[in-house]
């Protein structure tokens, strides 16, 4: 599939890019390089092969969740700029209810 300059260009305008003349023509080949591997992809035959999200095979190692003792309201509220009855305030950014 061949991607003309007018394309690239058209992309970069609405990207909000400034592009050199040089990037246009490099970009044009680079994206009409990969669009024809991409079809070249769309044209192997993949039944029966696994679908994956990783050529590696990888199993997560979870642990046990514990409580472990953490930083004291008073340690944490010592540096807060404001507070108020044990808690932080914080400036309010959603407006509503």
């Amino acid at each position: 599939m061949k991607i003309g300059k007018e394309e690239v260009e058209r992309v970069a305008k609405l990207a909000r890019l400034e592009i050199t003349e040089a990037e246009k023509e490099a970009f044009s080949k680079q994206l009409s390089a990969i669009l024809t591997y991409v079809e070249q992809l769309r044209t192997l035959d993949t039944e029966g092969v696994e679908p994956t999200a990783t050529v590696l095979e990888q199993t997560n190692v979870l642990r046990e969740d514990r409580a472990r003792p953490s930083l004291p309201v008073e340690k944490a509220l010592a540096n807060a700029p404001e507070q108020a009855d044990g808690f932080l305030c914080v400036p309010k950014i959603i407006n509503g209810t």
